[in-house]
C-alpha cells in the first residue's frame, strides 16, 4: 500500500520560539583551484571525522575531518577525487550527473544519478560502478530533475526520489530497492515551491529530506523529518533567502556523546560566486 507522508507539525529555527534544531557550525571547502565543487551530496562518518562526497560532475571524493574543542570544524583535508567509472556507458556529464550518495556499514558506497537514471554501486571507494537493474518507472522521469536524493535504512534498503515530481500538486514518489527489486512504497507531499535535493536516515530511523528553492535573488533551504511507519512528516528547518547556498546534500549522524548532528553540503556549480559552504546544526528532539 502507497502511503502519503502528511505533514504533522511545523518546528522552525527561530522566530516561533521552537529549539528543536539550532545551527552548530560553518565551515567552507577551498576548490583547491577548481579540482573540488559541484558538491551534490555528502556522507559524514566515524563519529564526524570523515567526509564521503559526491560532485554531479561524476568524481566521488574523501578525506578527513578535523573538529575543535567544541566540535565544530576547524579543517578538511580532501583527497583527490576519483572519476566513477562505468565501462557499459560512455563518459561524459550526461551519463555521469552523480546526485546522491548512500554509505553500507560495510563501505559500500551508493550513488544515484539524474542524467542516465539510475543507482550505481561501489564495492569501495574507486572502484568500478555496478549498476542496480533500471525499473521502468525511471523511464518516465525528467531530464537533469530525477534522482538527486538516495538514503539506505538499518536494514540496508535503498530509498531515492526525484528532484522534480512533475505538478505542484503531485507528491515526490519515494522509490526503495529492497531484495532485489523496486518498488514504491511511499510519497511525500510537495508544498510550495520546494524541489527534493537530499536524503538521510538518521540514528533515530527517520528519513530526512532536504529541499531546496531558488528566488533569483538566493536560495531558501527546507529540512522535513519523515516516520515512514507513521506516514507522518514535519518540518524541522526553513530557512530564509540568502541565510545559505545552493544546499544539495544531507547527512545526519551521531557524536560520541549521542548529540544527533545534520551536516548540509552546497553545490557551487563551479561558480566563484557560490561556495562549497557546509552547514552542520544540532536536533534536539
Amino acid at each position: 500500500m502507497l502511503k502519503i507522508l502528511f505533514s504533522a507539525a511545523i518546528l522552525l529555527m527561530g522566530g516561533l520560539g521552537f529549539t528543536e534544531t539550532a545551527l552548530f557550525g560553518r565551515f567552507v571547502i577551498h576548490t583547491d583551484g577548481g579540482r573540488i565543487g559541484g558538491l551534490s551530496a555528502v556522507h559524514i562518518g566515524d563519529g564526524g571525522s570523515t567526509i564521503i562526497a559526491v560532485s554531479d560532475r561524476g568524481m566521488l571524493m574523501q578525506g578527513t575531518i578535523s573538529r575543535d574543542a567544541e566540535g565544530q570544524i576547524s579543517g578538511i583535508a580532501m583527497g583527490t577525487p576519483v572519476s566513477i567509472e562505468n565501462a557499459d556507458l560512455p563518459g561524459g556529464l550526461t551519463n555521469n550527473d552523480s546526485e546522491g550518495i548512500a554509505v553500507a556499514p560495510d563501505g559500500t558506497i551508493y550513488v544515484s544519478f539524474e542524467g542516465q537514471h539510475r543507482v550505481g554501486k561501489f564495492a569501495n571507494f574507486g572502484a568500478a560502478e555496478q549498476t542496480l537493474p533500471v525499473p521502468r518507472e525511471f523511464e518516465a522521469l525528467q531530464d537533469n530533475s530525477s534522482l538527486e536524493a538516495l538514503a539506505i535504512d538499518a536494514d540496508g534498503a535503498l530509498y531515492t526520489i526525484p528532484e522534480r515530481s512533475g505538478r505542484y500538486d503531485r507528491p515526490f514518489p519515494v522509490y526503495r530497492y529492497k531484495d532485489g527489486k523496486w518498488d514504491q512504497p511511499y510519497a511525500i507531499p510537495r508544498t510550495g515551491a520546494y524541489l527534493m535535493v537530499g536524503a538521510d536516515f538518521g540514528p533515530d530511523g527517520m528519513l530526512y529530506v532536504l529541499e531546496r528553492d531558488f528566488s533569483g535573488f538566493g536560495f531558501y533551504t527546507r529540512v522535513r523529518r519523515l516516520d515512514l511507519d507513521a506516514a507522518t512528516a514535519e518540518t524541522i528547518l526553513e530557512t530564509g533567502i540568502g541565510v545559505h547556498g545552493n544546499m544539495e546534500g544531507i547527512s545526519v549522524w551521531q557524536t560520541a556523546d549521542g548529540q544527533m548532528i545534520m551536516t548540509l553540503i552546497a553545490d557551487n556549480n563551479f561558480r566563484s560566486i557560490l561556495t562549497n559552504e557546509i552547514a552542520e546544526y544540532r536536533i534536539d528532539g
